[in-house]
């Protein structure tokens, strides 16, 4: 990595500050940073990396990549999560402009000139595009498919593609600092899914989320079942938080994983039932109840060979084992988090719309 000189910046162009939290991500956060000092945009910009009690080495790296090149600057992030290393990297910058950025994403060059150009041109608070997950072993390369494909994530712009226009939530975000400091940044109690709950109260402020599919972000899978399996269920947990403490049209599509998980569920335990019955020579509990986790099981058949086998026959393999995880993690995940308490979230949600309406 070379120092590159801020002389050679255009002051004309509005300034951008790259937030980016980090733990434990020492094989990634080199190629992020690069993706950034690499931006054919021409104005100035910082780079803020909020570093979490990390123990791969981590911290030396970003250490190490901040003496190289003075507008990158690391912080400490002692809580360790995501949100709070994006507000402690956010209150430490100060230009307009601020790019998310996640450890393990590289950004294409363009990218922040063409969410610079989107947000003048549209107006909105915060603009994104699509989560492009590339992997580099089978097992990375299955769950970069069963990402991009609606079997797998359900199909959303943000990890499919769409037409450009106003969005619910958006993969990463570019927002305007104005706006996102107005409404109180992340929230630091929401350890998943803080992007959409930010997205959620600018939309109820009067700001404008906006897709667009041209912007695009290499992002790098998980590299292990146990890792994926870990970050399904938490994502999908805080979903149900979420969906509890937010109903609403728009959260009805995230109630598919979890019907089906009780779907496929219920039909394991009648059609276990009716075979023991049926084995005693009863008739009560019919074996009907086998058709259920059989149907999801052609599904996932009919996925694999129409998605998973793009990759080659070790990561079609592989396929076979990474939908019914994300389904099942993320569905079993998502049930535990709704009927938990709420943590606190509906009671904030309201003290934060008081405060928009108040001014």
């Amino acid at each position: 990595m070379t120092d590159q000189s801020s002389d050679a910046s255009e002051p004309n162009l509005v300034g951008v500050s790259y937030v980016m939290p980090v733990l434990n991500d020492v094989t990634h956060v080199r190629a992020a940073v690069d993706s950034l000092l690499s931006q054919d945009y021409a104005g100035p910009f910082e780079v803020a990396i909020a570093v979490g009690p990390s123990i791969d080495g981590t911290n030396e790296l970003v250490a190490e990549l901040s003496a190289q090149d003075p507008r990158i600057r690391v912080l400490d992030n002692p809580v360790g999560s995501t949100p709070a290393g994006l507000n402690i990297a956010i209150r430490a910058t100060t230009f307009p402009i601020v790019v998310r950025v996640d450890a393990h994403s590289v950004l294409p060059p363009n990218y922040t000139s063409v969410a610079v150009e989107t947000i003048q041109r549209t107006g909105a608070a915060n603009v994104g595009g699509i989560m492009d997950a590339r992997g580099t072993t089978a097992f990375e390369s299955a769950v970069a498919r069963a990402y991009g494909s609606r079997v797998g994530l359900g199909g959303s712009p943000h990890h499919v593609g769409g037409k450009q226009g106003p969005a619910d939530t958006v993969y990463l975000g570019v927002f305007r600092r104005e706006p996102l400091e107005r409404v109180g940044a992340f929230d630091e109690r929401i350890k998943r899914g803080q992007d959409w709950e930010l997205n959620y109260r600018l939309r109820q402020a009067g700001e404008t989320v906006w897709f667009t599919p041209e912007l695009r972000v290499v992002y790098r899978p998980r590299p292990s079942l146990n890792a994926l399996m870990r970050q399904f269920f938490s994502t999908g947990m805080w979903r149900g938080e979420l969906s509890r403490s937010f109903p609403g049209p728009g959260a009805l599509r995230y109630f598919a994983p979890p019907v089906m998980v009780l779907g496929v569920s219920l039909g394991i335990l009648l059609g276990l039932l009716g075979s023991i019955e049926s084995a005693l020579g009863g008739a009560r509990w019919p074996l009907w109840g086998w058709a259920i986790p059989g149907l999801y099981v052609v599904l996932v058949l009919l996925a694999t060979l129409v998605e998973g086998r793009k990759d080659g026959p070790a990561s079609m393999a592989w396929f076979l084992v990474v939908i019914p995880c994300i389904h099942f993690c993320w569905g079993f995940g998502f049930i535990l988090g709704y009927l938990s308490l709420a943590r606190g979230i509906s009671a904030l949600k309201n003290e934060r719309g008081s405060r928009v309406r108040n001014g």
